[in-house]
C-alpha cells in the first residue's frame, strides 16, 4: 500500500474544480461516488477478505501516524484547523457535530475549532452567530454512540479510556439535548478516521460507532425532510491513500469532503456545490 502523493491530491482536486458547468461537476462527482460499491452481501468470503484488508490498512496507517515528526504533526493540526475556521461552509453552519480529538489515537486536533465554536468568536475577533455544538458520548461497546449538546469545555469529563466526552446530565441534573431528539437539523459533521481516499471512502478504527450513528442520522434527516448534513473528515497527509486501497463493506458511510494540510477536497456534489 502506498500513501497518496500530494501531487495526486492536487491533480484530482484541480480536475474537479476545472469543470465549471454545474451538471458536469455533479455528474463527475456522482460517478466518483459510484465507484464506492459494496461487495456481494451474500459472500461471506468476500466480506472476510474485506475486513482482513481493512486490518492491513489500519496497521500500515497507524505505523505512518506513529512515525510522524511531532513538529510536522503540530503544523498540520494548525493548518487543518485554520482551513476549517476560514471555510465558508463552516462559518455559515449553525448547528454541527464535531469530535473531540484524542492524542493517544493520533487524531487531527480539534481543540481550536471547538474553542472558537464555544466562544462564538471568529478568527478576526468579530462576533459571530453562536453555533450549537454536539459532541460524541460512547454508551457501550456495541457501536452505540450519542451526540450531546455542550455549551462549555467544562461540560466534558474523562471516560474510562481517558477520552473527554460530555456527561449525560448538565450541572443542574438535566439531561443534555441529544441531537437525535433535536427540533432542528445539523448542517455539518466534522469526522475523525484512520484512513481516507479521494472517492470519499473512510476507514475508522473498527468499532463502527460513526458509521452506525451517521446511518441513523441520515434516516432521521430523510424522515424529517431535512437537507443532509455535510460530512467532512479531517486528515493528516499520511492518512490519505490511493483510491481502491480501502475496501468497502455494507455499513460504511462515505464522506462528502476532506480537509488536509493541502486544503479542502470536495468529493460529493453537495460538497462541490458548497465549495464553488
Amino acid at each position: 500500500m502506498r500513501m497518496i502523493s500530494n501531487a495526486l491530491i492536487r491533480q484530482k482536486a484541480k480536475f474537479l474544480l476545472s469543470m465549471t458547468h454545474p451538471c458536469t461537476i455533479a455528474t463527475a462527482a456522482v460517478q466518483s461516488l459510484r465507484s464506492i460499491v459494496t461487495m456481494d452481501n451474500h459472500s461471506s468470503a468476500s466480506l472476510e477478505e474485506a475486513f482482513k484488508q481493512k486490518r492491513v490498512v489500519r496497521a500500515k496507517v497507524r505505523k505512518e501516524l506513529k512515525g510522524m515528526d511531532p513538529v510536522q504533526r503540530s503544523q498540520e493540526d494548525i493548518t487543518i484547523q485554520n482551513l476549517v475556521l476560514e471555510a465558508p461552509w463552516f462559518r455559515s453552519s449553525k448547528r454541527l457535530c464535531a469530535y473531540i480529538c484524542c492524542s493517544a489515537l493520533r487524531e487531527v486536533d480539534t481543540s481550536k475549532v471547538l474553542s472558537e465554536i464555544l466562544h462564538g468568536q471568529a478568527k478576526d475577533g468579530n462576533t459571530q452567530m453562536r453555533k450549537k455544538l454536539y459532541v460524541p458520548r460512547v454508551e457501550d461497546k456495541n457501536s452505540h454512540m450519542r451526540m450531546l449538546h455542550i455549551s462549555s469545555i467544562d461540560d466534558l469529563i474523562a471516560n474510562s479510556m481517558n477520552i473527554l466526552e460530555p456527561a449525560g446530565e448538565d450541572s443542574e441534573g438535566n439531561q443534555r439535548e441529544d441531537v437525535m431528539q433535536a427540533r432542528d437539523p445539523v448542517d455539518l459533521f466534522l469526522l475523525p478516521g484512520l484512513a481516507f481516499d479521494l472517492s470519499g471512502r473512510r476507514l475508522g478504527r473498527g468499532g463502527g460507532y460513526y458509521d452506525t450513528f451517521l446511518t441513523k442520522y441520515r434516516e432521521l434527516a430523510k424522515e424529517q425532510n431535512w437537507e443532509p448534513p455535510l460530512l467532512v473528515a479531517l486528515s493528516y497527509s499520511v492518512q490519505i491513500v490511493e483510491d481502491g486501497v480501502i475496501p468497502v463493506t455494507p455499513n460504511d458511510v462515505p464522506v462528502d469532503a476532506l480537509v488536509s494540510p493541502k486544503g479542502f477536497i470536495p468529493i460529493s456534489p453537495s460538497a462541490l456545490k458548497r465549495f464553488l
